[in-house]
């Protein structure tokens, strides 16, 4: 196991530097690994080049097998550690969906699922089930994950919105007012603002605004009435309650993205996953809120 931790560390970063820093051992010790490695396999996995190593053809495929097998144990291990029947479910979720709309709903489901000890990891950036000990994500976008299976959960319907000062400061009744503010941008849907227009009847470039990462960040810098932003409905449920956000034309953007539940293709059948699946299926048949069809 250790030459195999070693030669996957090294394999991820074609570095033997980089990879003694990951498992916290010296270079000399990652080199000697690797080499009783390749001296049991009789097979040469790196070319060493001057200082720099590169994965051969043989060494590139069995870093692929190696990875997921490791990933195996990595699993196996932890459902051993927590001592539960039901297992781990390991789930990356979407930080403003997992904090607004999921966290709130989540205790009924471990009410129902006592025996199933849950982990979470907060991913804005695309995943990789391959490198990743995942066993499910909530991905908004499309079904196009490869080695996977997606499950649709919902649709959204976005808005544009600010706050109630700055609304009364300009009123707008045409969304060509909406040119006239500072429209604030979301980087994960660069292109929401231009959508929104085009769908409008309007073909005009938009202004560029601020640029914000997450929908909790931007939700709070258009209640700090910093300009407009367009946002899911169902995310800032609270503001517009609240008061803190106002509506500025009801004229919803339904998107061809949407939220699916995305499994590797052999954990789709994993118990916590199917638990899971089912969970999150009936919870959204039986509410209001957005599309689910």
């Amino acid at each position: 196991m250790s030459m195999l931790q070693a030669f996957d560390a090294a394999a991820r970063n074609e570095s033997f530097t980089e990879a003694a820093a990951d498992l916290g051992l010296t270079q000399g010790a990652i080199s000697r690994q690797v080499r009783a490695l390749e001296l049991q396999l009789d097979a040469r996995l790196f070319a060493r080049v001057g200082k720099t190593v590169r994965l051969t053809e043989t060494g590139r495929r069995y870093a692929q097998d190696v990875e997921k097998a490791l990933q195996t144990v990595r699993l196996a291990s932890l459902d051993a550690m927590t001592h539960r029947r039901g297992g781990t479910l390991n789930l990356a979720i979407l930080p403003t969906f997992g904090t607004r709309w999921l966290m709130p709903r989540f205790p009924a489901f471990l009410r129902a699922h006592p025996e199933i000890t849950v982990n979470f990891a907060t991913k804005l950036s695309p995943f990789d089930f391959k490198k990743e000990d995942l066993h499910a994500a909530i991905h908004y976008g499309q079904t196009d994950w490869p080695d996977s299976r997606s499950t649709f959960l919902m649709r959204e319907e976005t808005v544009p919105v600010g706050a109630p000062a700055l609304l009364r400061e300009r009123q707008s009744s045409h969304p060509a007012d909406l040119y006239e503010l500072p429209l604030l941008q979301l980087a994960t849907r660069p292109r929401a603002w231009q959508e929104g227009f085009r769908v409008a009847g309007l073909d005009r470039p938009v202004p560029v605004g601020m640029v914000f990462e997450q929908i909790a960040t931007i939700a709070q810098a258009t209640v700090a009435g910093l300009g407009l932003a367009l946002l899911p409905r169902f995310l800032i449920e609270n503001e517009l309650r609240r008061g803190e956000l106002q509506v500025v034309l009801d004229r919803p953007l339904k998107s061809s993205f949407a939220y699916y539940l995305v499994t590797p293709t052999d954990r789709a059948d994993y118990a916590p996953v199917v638990a899971f699946r089912h969970w999150l299926l009936e919870l959204i048949g039986a509410q209001d809120g957005p599309e689910t069809a």
